[in-house]
């Protein structure tokens, strides 16, 4: 990923996304107004910093990418696998429960707040068109990544071998550390998934990157780049639920059509 510096507003993006077709970054935690726990850019209200400050905070990053605040489009993320075609901004409305996003409308951003989970971005070049979603490891799987690529083939006709995808910052797996629960459900969901589980220490750890990354390649996705961050390693660059025991806030990421 590339790192760009906006005033006091740290952010973003991906190597392989175009730069002239589309708007997208991932903020780190610099750069807002929000006390501690939650310093400072948090974008959240579930953690327990004001709507004020999350507001207040959500502006100064969509203006450092010289995007309107009232562009946006979020969901109430809920760990699940289902997609919103957002097809106008929903700024100042109650989100709809989900954990992807599509659009394929100039003047409509998506999105999301993560701190752990995986923020994954998707680009349709030849459709012209934008999915998001949030991939904590019940999302993932569930397979959450393979919804808004199933999504925007419906809605827009895209085809998965023509989508860029992007995996942004989180947990990697040298921080991941899971129990059984975890366990069982990644044995469950894929085959050979000891090649997801990773034991260091003599605890096992999950590879989210690898996990939705290979979700991706079953959904048909060919180009993937996975930035490799990991949120609880780069605890002074992005919130992280693990690293900061739950006391912290909430990282955005957005995508917009130009």
């Amino acid at each position: 990923m590339l790192e760009h510096i906006s005033g006091d507003i740290h952010y973003f993006t991906f190597n392989s996304f175009p730069n002239g077709s589309l708007t997208h970054a991932i903020f780190a935690r610099a750069g807002g107004v929000s006390p501690q726990p939650w310093a400072s850019l948090n974008m959240s209200i579930s953690t327990g910093d004001s709507a004020e400050n999350a507001r207040a905070n959500r502006v100064r990053a969509f203006e450092a990418l010289e995007l309107p605040a009232e562009s946006m489009a979020d969901v109430w993320q809920v760990h699940g696998t289902e997609t919103i075609r957002a097809d106008a901004p929903r700024g100042g409305h109650s989100p709809i429960k989900a954990d992807g996003l599509i659009t394929d409308r100039p003047g409509v951003t998506l999105f999301q707040r993560f701190a752990d989970c995986a923020p994954i971005l998707l680009y349709d070049p030849k459709r012209h068109a934008l999915g998001m979603v949030h991939a904590g490891w019940r999302g993932t799987v569930e397979r959450a990544a393979a919804s808004p690529v199933k999504a925007m083939a419906e809605a827009y006709g895209s085809r998965p071998a023509d989508l860029i995808a992007g995996i942004g910052p989180s947990i990697g797996p040298d921080h991941y550390e899971v129990g059984p629960e975890v366990v069982e459900a990644a044995r469950r969901a894929f085959d050979h998934a000891d090649e997801l589980l990773i034991t260091h220490n003599s605890k096992i750890h999950f590879d989210l990157w690898a996990a939705n990354a290979r979700v991706l390649r079953e959904a048909g996705v060919e180009q993937i780049e996975v930035a490799g961050l990991c949120t609880a390693c780069r605890n002074d660059l992005f919130f992280s639920h693990r690293a900061e025991a739950g006391k912290t806030g909430r990282f955005g990421a957005v995508i917009a059509l130009r």
